[in-house]
This record gives C-alpha cells, sequence and structure tokens, in this order.
C-alpha cells in the first residue's frame, strides 16, 4: 500500500488528496482585512495599503581600489603616485590623470590639515540622521590632491575660518565596513 501511494505522489494529487503551500511567518502577514459582505460595494472598499521593507544582497568589486579599503580596515591611509611624474594622489588613482602613467601605492601621513570645509545640513538617507556633520578636504604638504572625510569634535553648528588650517588626525572605525566613511578626521 505504501508503494501505491508512492507512485501516486510521483503522479501527482489524487482527489481528496489535500495540496497546500507551506504557510511562513516572514514577508507581510494581514489579519481582519476588510471585506464588505455585499459584493457590490467593492469598488467602494478603501486601497489595501502595505509598507513591504525591500533588501537584495549587492555584491560588486573594489577592483583596483581594493588596496585602498584593505588599507582603512587595517589603519592605514593609502594614496598613490605616479611612476613617471611623481604626481600624487590622496584619493588613489591607478593611473595619473596627468601623464596618463601607472601609479604605485604608498601611505598618507595620519595627520593632515583642514584645506577647507562644508557644513551639511542635508545628506543621504545613510546621513540624514547625523545632520549637520562636517565635511573637509584635507591636505597634505608635497601631495598634489586633496583627500574628502568628515571631521568630528568641531561643533557644527559653530563654524569657524579658524578651522581652515586646522591640524587633523585620521580615526579609522574599529570594525571596518569597507566604506570610504571607515576613516575619519578630529582635531589633531
Amino acid at each position: 500500500m505504501a508503494k501505491a501511494k508512492h507512485e501516486r505522489s510521483k503522479q501527482g494529487p489524487t482527489d481528496g488528496e489535500r495540496v497546500a503551500l507551506p504557510e511562513t511567518d516572514e514577508g507581510t502577514i494581514l489579519f481582519n482585512v476588510p471585506f464588505p459582505k455585499d459584493l457590490s460595494q467593492l469598488k467602494a472598499m478603501a486601497p489595501i495599503v502595505i509598507k513591504q521593507p525591500y533588501q537584495i544582497d549587492y555584491i560588486h568589486s573594489y577592483g583596483q581600489d581594493s588596496p585602498f579599503f584593505a588599507g582603512l580596515a587595517n589603519r592605514k591611509l593609502l594614496g598613490t603616485r605616479c611612476t613617471k611624474c611623481g604626481y600624487t594622489y590622496a584619493t588613489p588613482k591607478l593611473h595619473c590623470m596627468d601623464c596618463g602613467s601607472e601609479c604605485d601605492w604608498f601611505e598618507l601621513p595620519q595627520v593632515g590639515a583642514v584645506h577647507t570645509f562644508t557644513v551639511c545640513y542635508f545628506g543621504s538617507e545613510e546621513f540624514l540622521k547625523d545632520t549637520p556633520f562636517v565635511l573637509i578636504l584635507v591636505e597634505w604638504p608635497g601631495i598634489n590632491t586633496l583627500f574628502l572625510s568628515r571631521l568630528l569634535g568641531a561643533d557644527s553648528l559653530k563654524p569657524s575660518l579658524d578651522w581652515v588650517g586646522m591640524k587633523v588626525k585620521a580615526k579609522f572605525r574599529r570594525l571596518s565596513k569597507f566604506k570610504p566613511t571607515d576613516v575619519y578626521f578630529v582635531p589633531a
């Protein structure tokens, strides 16, 4: 008899056997959904509105910038230097934007100075809760470009031109997220 039931299950359900999708607790579960007793009232029914979070796992590669993010995870700030003309980039480039030659990696000092700043009163979703916050461009002697980062430890409600030229020191998140925000600066 078990063999006959097994053979039937391979062919599909027969009359009297129930087939149902498994019930789970994930996703949206609604209870007591309003429904009119008279079907002629369906057109007047209010729309059902559901707020449903949406998430995907986005897989991407840092490619040529991988050493920069590995450096941040190891509390090192890396830039690049052109192998031909010597132009230096605080924000790394694989090839020189001036002459097109390949660049090599080097470690930037962790103390620099504020070149300029802005106070951000609006930000993307990730930073909106932190507004207002201060963004700075950090400069180093002998480095041709600037590095964009956040400045913590300065009162964003009382910005001051005295911040220009102020010495700042790099700090790193204890748990790296492999994001540019893994590094930030504080007054030195």
